[in-house]
């Protein structure tokens, strides 16, 4: 009996001095490193590349061993061959860390041919700024105020792409609720659709609301040239309690499932992450830094000058919104790949 006891003594204090041996070389590795951050769009203005370039700034004082961050651009079908990148080519070992446009996560479920990839091996790190989309109709182009009405009334919603949101979600609207949006794209940038409302050529549009609420258009709101018809998401933003969910206009509980697996990557905001195969506890400091860099008061007053938002969630809470995702019925997903047009 005393054999062992001590036996489990001696394997008890082995495992103990084993985990603290891997946490303080966790805790030594980013001394003297360079932790490279691959953006999955091309150089330019933009939030995905503002959100990196500012925590960039900020992150490397909370990694033991503050390690240089550099800005890499990788663009490429949609964020897709950077998602490649650091899933399977990059070094699996926390100096590779991914900010890519949140809509790259539908590719596996659509089964776009060059993602090789699954987002649920991705290791998240977090978002500096969750997400809510808005349908916003000019008012002086249109009666429509709200869905209903535009299920009576046709409405003109200018466009980039339909591979884009401002395309994409009224043309799903139209396939599941019978909205009558005529969806017109071709505009070489979201901006120029707010051009082509003044002029009396577009009738509404689909916004971040953070970039509605901001610029040239942060007075439209409050001086009633737009009204909001919808938003879209998981759940209703809170400082936007009194506009419905397009969820809640879904006819069946399948189609609602639909829409949420459609648009549940917007409450993914602007995402980051690492590859699948970097140790546990250095996907853990990372994490740690950036949900400190967070509340920095230095990068609230960088994202505050360029009138980014500040809404951050966590890795756990992107990879719960992955793992619903990824966990819908089969039924769901083959419907939604029936809507959403590939890259």
């Amino acid at each position: 009996m005393m054999y062992s006891t001590l036996c489990k003594s001696l394997i008890a204090g082995l495992i103990a001095s084993s985990t603290i041996s891997t946490a303080v070389r966790a805790q030594d590795f980013y001394t003297g490193k360079t932790i490279n951050i691959y953006i999955g769009t091309g150089e330019g203005p933009g939030a995905m590349t503002s959100y990196p370039r500012a925590i960039a700034q900020i992150v490397a004082r909370y990694i033991p061993g503050h390690p240089t961050i550099v800005i890499r651009h990788m663009p490429g079908a949609g964020g897709i061959k950077a998602a490649n990148y650091i899933y399977g080519i990059a070094p699996q070992d926390g100096t590779t860390w991914g900010f890519i446009t949140r809509g790259f996560v539908r590719a596996p479920l659509l089964r776009t041919p060059q993602a090789d990839f699954d987002p649920t091996r991705f290791q998240w790190i977090g978002t500096p700024s969750q997400e809510t989309t808005v349908a916003a109709v000019w008012t002086a182009g249109t009666k429509v105020r709200s869905i209903n009405d535009a299920t009576r009334q046709e409405v003109v919603f200018g466009g980039t792409s339909l591979a884009t949101d401002t395309g994409l979600f009224p043309t799903i609207l139209n396939k599941l609720i019978d909205t009558r949006f005529k969806v017109v794209v071709g505009y070489k940038a979201s901006t120029d659709v707010d051009i082509a409302m003044e002029r009396g050529e577009a009738q509404g549009k689909i916004w971040t609301w953070a970039s509605l609420k901001s610029g040239r258009t942060a007075n439209w709101i409050p001086e009633g040239k737009v009204h909001l018809l919808a938003q879209f998401g998981l759940t209703r933003a809170k400082d936007l309690p009194d506009v419905p969910l397009v969820l809640e206009y879904a006819k069946t509980p399948e189609d609602r499932q639909v829409m949420e697996l459609i648009f549940a990557p917007i409450a993914l905001g602007y995402p980051s992450f690492m590859g699948p195969g970097v140790p546990k506890e250095r996907v853990a400091i990372v994490r740690r830094a950036f949900d400190k860099a967070m509340q920095d008061p230095e990068l609230i007053a960088l994202l505050g000058q360029q009138s980014l938002a500040h809404d951050p969630a966590t890795g756990d809470d992107l990879q719960a919104i992955i793992a619903r995702m990824y966990g819908m019925p089969a039924l769901v997903v083959e419907k939604a790949r029936g809507l959403i047009p590939s890259y």
